[in-house]
């Protein structure tokens, strides 16, 4: 079992936080996944991404995250250097990991909101040598986190889950922690009853400038440590 310190539970709560303030709208459930990939000479690359389902009476469509900015006529350049600290705060997460673990350290992690509840998957996928490429392992995890069946994309993304669904199921190692959502005064990018979505974001922490591909970040940290350096 994981060893979830003072330290890490105060990441936990930063990144509540830090996940409430991006979103600029009442939302219920959120769904956020993240993953890292260690390379040759500490050179590790991953991904993030999230969706939240908007508040309503009825139930309604998934927004991902790096729809927001066209969506609430934000900036985009500054909204997705707010994505890139929430990446680098979840690294520093699997850090924290490090100094307590002996085992295998997990490779991608699924973070998810719910009835005032906070609930972290974290998973030891083999990423390197996957049988499922990066944007196939996204459709799948919308597939099993958000419920977006065959009936919902493209016929490209058909055929990838009817290979998920028809192929050999690898039984891989997964823990999982729980707790409840127990921040205040939290902060929004946006005042929810505002009729004027456009806001100037400020930061008080260090920007990084990450490099987007499609709806998905794809962070390579090594060049981002060049960039501090």
């Amino acid at each position: 079992m994981l060893n979830h310190t003072k330290k890490i539970k105060e990441i936990y709560e930063d990144i509540q936080r830090k996940l409430y303030y991006m979103i600029p709208e009442k939302w219920e459930e959120l769904y956020l996944y993240s993953s890292f990939i260690d390379g040759r000479k500490d050179e590790k690359q991953g991904e993030l991404f999230f969706y939240y389902i908007p508040k309503g009476i009825f139930k309604k469509k998934p927004v991902n995250v790096y729809e927001i900015p066209s969506k609430f006529n934000l900036d985009e350049n500054q909204y997705l250097q707010l994505v890139q600290i929430l990446y680098n705060r979840i690294k520093e997460l699997r850090e924290e990991f490090k100094k307590s673990e002996t085992r295998e350290i997990w490779t991608n992690i699924t973070m998810i909101i719910e009835n005032a509840k906070f609930k972290v998957e974290y998973n030891y996928d083999n990423l390197t040598n996957n049988e499922f490429t990066s944007y196939e392992r996204h459709v799948i995890w919308r597939y099993n986190h958000l419920n977006i069946g065959p009936e919902q994309v493209s016929k490209e993304e058909k055929e990838i889950l009817k290979r998920y669904m028809l192929g050999a199921k690898t039984l891989e190692r997964k823990e999982t922690y729980e707790t409840g959502i127990y921040i205040k005064d939290i902060e929004n990018i946006v005042d929810y009853t505002t009729e004027d979505t456009t806001q100037n974001i400020e930061y008080e922490e260090e920007q990084e400038k990450p490099f987007k591909r499609k709806n998905q970040i794809l962070m390579n940290n090594q060049d981002i440590e060049n960039q501090e350096n």
